[in-house]
């Protein structure tokens, strides 16, 4: 079987490996489509924390069974997608119900080979039906819980100004989810194809550019004079990650959803007289999952909005490099296996 594989920064090479054979309590998958995300172009650049090298990237997925040990209620040919996220099970995040921040997690894609590849083996337990989903519809569902965790996590209410810094793939799942939590969303981007992605798909209530001024006299006067209650960075850019605690409000609370390599620095006496909190977000739950299949399939989601690229997988290797050049507008690519439309 092919599999795609990251040899170092900068590096994409197709390699040809066995296939993998069935072991207790693991399923072997089909792959159908592969998302390409933020992780996989960091882990490109070389800037992805958790990254070694080399790896075959990969973890938004949709499959078909091909068999499964353990793992009831599954056939040969069901589709299915994956929670990518594999855990102890002992360790005290585990044990308090927080499998997705496990102590010694490991992540298909990063920490272990990931899903650009023809076949996979994976925990029984890691397998998510269709519910009667299509394939594009699956390999989103993913991304789609990163957004809903974060926005669980932050506690949205209904009514509340909620900045959402970043307007990609994981900035337009946080903004959905805040929509359907009621929260009034703020969208702050530097890339003007994306903003002008977001207000086709109407993704928030106010958009805002960041241009040579600060955007905060903007920020002030949509909500009143207050600053948004809950902040939202989805770039995964240190300056941007640093700048946004300037935007939030007293008593409010400001989540890390996007994820980069070096120290954060900010006024302590400014947070601190706000009594802020300040929390990240890390990977999803089963139930998140579950709540995104929910709002897929009575439309509150739309994955379709988010894909807007696809390629056939042998031809990543040399197509890769075209996906971070931001003129060719990519917000969610796929890669297709197999020989299913």
């Amino acid at each position: 079987m092919d599999s795609l594989v990251c040899i170092m920064p900068g590096s994409l090479q197709f390699r040809t490996d066995k296939a993998p054979v069935l072991a207790e309590g693991q399923a072997i998958l089909r792959i159908k489509r592969v998302g390409i995300c933020g992780t996989d172009f960091h882990a490109f650049r070389g800037t992805q924390p958790f990254f070694e090298y080399p790896r075959i990237m990969g973890h938004e997925l949709a499959a078909d069974v091909v068999e499964a040990d353990t793992a009831p209620g599954f056939r040969s040919g069901d589709p299915v997608t994956v929670i990518p996220y594999f855990s102890c099970g002992h360790c005290i995040a585990c044990l308090s119900g927080r499998p997705n921040c496990c102590a010694r997690l490991k992540v298909l894609g990063v920490h272990i080979d990931g899903g650009m590849s023809e076949y996979i083996s994976v925990p029984s337990a890691s397998l998510v039906s269709s519910d009667g989903l299509s394939y594009d519809e699956l390999a989103m569902v993913e991304p789609l819980s990163i957004g809903a965790h974060a926005v669980r996590r932050a506690g949205v209410s209904p009514g509340q100004f909620v900045l959402v810094m970043g307007a990609g793939p994981i900035g337009l799942a946080v903004m959905d989810f805040v929509r359907i939590s009621g929260g009034i969303v703020i969208a702050l981007e530097n890339n003007p194809q994306r903003l002008r992605f977001c207000k086709e798909k109407r993704k928030a209530d106010f958009f805002l550019g960041v241009a040579e001024t600060d955007p905060l006299e903007d920020i002030l006067d949509i909500t009143r004079g207050q600053k948004p209650s809950v902040v939202m960075d989805a770039t995964g850019n240190l300056e941007a990650i640093e700048t946004g605690f300037h935007y939030l409000a007293h008593a409010g609370i400001y989540v890390l959803v996007g994820l980069q390599k070096e120290d954060i620095r900010f006024s302590h006496p400014e947070f601190h007289k706000r009594e802020a909190t300040l929390m990240s977000s890390r990977n999803a739950l089963r139930s998140d999952f579950e709540r995104v299949m929910a709002a897929i399939k009575d439309r509150r989601v739309v994955p379709g909005d988010y894909i807007t690229h696809r390629y056939p997988f042998h031809t990543l290797a040399r197509e890769f490099m075209t996906l971070l050049d931001p003129a060719n507008g990519v917000i969610k690519a796929l890669a297709l296996l197999g020989d299913q439309p």
